[in-house]
């Protein structure tokens, strides 16, 4: 004699697939649960690293010159750090840097063009790449250009601020396209001929009046 044997069949109430279908979909049900907590969790932190519409960054340690470039330009256009002729060195947080608040840890890191007049910040969910402004005529010594001193042992204190633009800015940072960085900068030039930098960066959206 020939039975009807019937696999498990979820159509089927009196087959043992039943319960364990229902564990799968309550055990989906759960990681889909967490995994929608955590994505929101991160989105909450994102948002909450947004820097308002003004921000301070300190730019200090010795310069190097930038050999190896980030492969993806940090999503820039404006500027092209793979070029040679960009030197880099460290970005510190001082004010209004979201969840950045230890000033003595670095964030990022900074490139500039010594013989031109772009730079760049790698910073915490972006990037902004800036241009320095040009010298308007009668400006005083120390705008938009440095004054030396004499650190007396064969080196000088560079002192100035300088006015920026900025050119392009990428994640939490696309409100601060157009907008404006105040530099006030004192730059040592050793007298080995390396240059160790202390700069102030007040970064605003609202562009230079």
């Amino acid at each position: 004699m020939i039975t009807n044997h019937v696999p498990g069949n979820q159509s089927n109430p009196g087959s043992r697939q039943e319960p364990t279908n229902m564990q799968r979909r309550t055990f989906l049900g759960g990681v889909l649960a967490t995994a929608l907590l955590s994505s929101s969790k991160q989105m909450m932190a994102r948002e909450s690293d947004v820097p308002n519409n003004f921000f301070i960054l300190l730019l200090k340690g010795i310069y190097r010159s930038v050999t190896h470039a980030p492969a993806d330009n940090l999503g820039l256009s404006t500027v092209n750090l793979n070029d040679g002729s960009y030197s880099k060195t460290k970005i510190y947080p001082i004010f209004a840097t979201g969840e950045n608040k230890d000033q003595d840890r670095a964030i990022g890191t900074f490139y500039v063009q010594f013989a031109g007049s772009l730079c760049a910040y790698d910073l915490p969910g972006g990037s902004i790449a800036m241009s320095f402004n040009d010298v308007p005529a009668g400006a005083p010594p120390g705008f938009n250009g440095f004054v030396p001193f004499d650190d007396g042992k064969g080196g000088f204190y560079l002192e100035g601020t300088f006015e920026l633009t900025i050119l392009e800015a990428t994640g939490i940072y696309r409100a601060f396209r157009n907008g404006h960085n105040h530099m006030v900068d004192r730059l040592h030039q050793l007298a080995d001929g390396s240059f160790d930098e202390f700069c102030f960066c007040n970064i605003s959206e609202y562009p230079f009046p």
